[in-house]
């Protein structure tokens, strides 16, 4: 009978936040495959389980992945823990469960806790619609690429940062997105933790000559639609009504319907169009 993978979230920060479900699984299953060894097993030294452990990270995670796989269709149970967090959330957890699915392994999440989700309830910002990015791509094209997709983003936006990189991750969003509103949330969890409602800007004035320190979730605001209307409507007030028109005509559309498109974009009546024309 082929075993299960279960997705185990391990605290944050606070040892408490751990589920009674995920001390039982890691208790009963036949293998922990932790991110790092080293600090997973302070954890599990706290709450005294003595499951063997392998490591699967980054560096194994495709080759290691197939070698679980095979345990998990023996009948070995598997439980996926990474250093902080829920598995599977800008990790090589993705991986694994993708093989899983692909060679009909069982796989199962034991939900608990999240940092981006811990900071979006907390930040004070939109949570109706968000976007998670995690870590910005360490690539300078694709990272390039993100941002430039991220100027125009209305939902909320959650980025994780490394405090030697804050600065010039929190300079690359200003440069990129302007200075936006965002939460700037530290050490979630932990004894000093801390939440920002700031800017870009204050972030850079606050770490002017003060080193950034533990681990950071920033909660940033979407643009507003209003806004992003405005500077389209903009855009076509710089266009001649004529030239505007041609730009629809030239696409096939027909002399009436281009001028319905043309008021639409200019936010005015089609008569308004139409009697601008007769000029």
């Amino acid at each position: 009978m082929t075993g299960t993978l279960y997705l185990c979230a391990t605290p944050i920060g606070n040892l408490e936040d751990i589920t009674f479900r995920v001390l039982r699984t890691l208790k009963e299953v036949d293998l922990i495959a932790a991110e790092d060894t080293r600090n997973s097993i302070k954890l599990l030294n706290h709450f005294e389980i003595k499951t063997p452990m392998t490591s699967y990270h980054e560096f194994n995670k495709i080759d290691k992945a197939y070698q679980l796989v095979e345990k998990l269709k023996e009948g070995k149970n598997i439980a996926l823990i990474t250093d902080a967090g829920t598995p599977g959330i800008s990790d090589p957890g993705e991986d694994i469960v993708r093989i899983c699915y692909e060679q009909g392994v069982p796989v199962t999440s034991l939900p608990g806790a999240a940092a981006c989700i811990t900071a979006l309830t907390m930040s004070g910002r939109s949570t109706r619609r968000f976007a998670f990015e995690a870590f910005l791509p360490k690539d300078k094209k694709e990272r390039a690429a993100v941002l430039e997709e991220l100027k125009d983003e209305t939902r909320t936006i959650i980025l994780y940062e490394a405090p030697h990189h804050l600065i010039r991750t929190v300079t690359e969003l200003m440069n990129a997105l302007g200075d936006r509103r965002l939460t700037l949330c530290r050490e979630l969890t932990k004894k000093h933790e801390e939440k920002l409602q700031t800017t870009f800007s204050g972030v850079l004035d606050l770490y002017n000559g003060q080193e950034p320190r533990g681990e950071y979730v920033m909660v940033i605001c979407g643009r507003s639609r209003e806004e992003l209307v405005k500077e389209q409507q903009q855009s076509w007030e710089a266009m001649s009504i004529e030239d505007h028109m041609a730009h629809y005509e030239s696409q096939g559309i027909s002399h009436k319907e281009a001028m319905k498109l043309v008021a639409k974009d200019r936010g005015v009546s089609k008569r308004d169009i139409y009697q601008a024309l007769l000029k």
